[in-house]
């Protein structure tokens, strides 16, 4: 199987690393404290439930650890996680850091209209630390 990750979710954020299954990405969204997990799974599986028991627990570990650097990299007040893919079909599961002063507070952060892109070496020094963190 050849995996080739989704041209949005490619150009919408940066690599963090491989691991857990999947490509795990940084989303540039610098509002929000946002990841992106994209399992490494065949063409046409979307949906969380289509997963084999094997590869369904190592993606949700990886959830679970990419959550644990989020609340103790950023110290969210609430943390949501979805696997929604209405736009995108190639499955991935956001994990999102979220703040009662967002700018999508308490809206979900697809309907945000304000956008900012991280500056230079705010998205490197995310990256490093996520990196970091998922390596111990």
């Amino acid at each position: 199987m050849e995996f080739v990750l989704n041209e949005r979710l490619a150009k919408g954020g940066f690599e963090v690393t491989r691991k857990y299954g999947c490509r795990i990405l940084l989303k540039n969204e610098a509002n929000f404290a946002w990841f992106i997990l994209v399992p490494v799974v065949a063409e046409g599986t979307e949906d969380l439930h289509q997963l084999d028991e094997e590869t369904f627990a190592n993606v949700m570990a990886g959830v679970r650890e990419v959550s644990r650097f989020v609340e103790s990299h950023f110290k969210p007040e609430k943390l949501n996680v979805g696997c929604i893919g209405n736009m995108v079909r190639q499955m991935h599961i956001h994990v999102v850091g979220r703040f009662t002063n967002d700018p999508a507070w308490p809206g979900v952060v697809w309907a945000c209209d304000e956008k900012r892109k991280y500056g230079e070496g705010e998205a490197k020094a995310i990256v490093l630390a996520a990196q970091d963190f998922l390596s111990g």
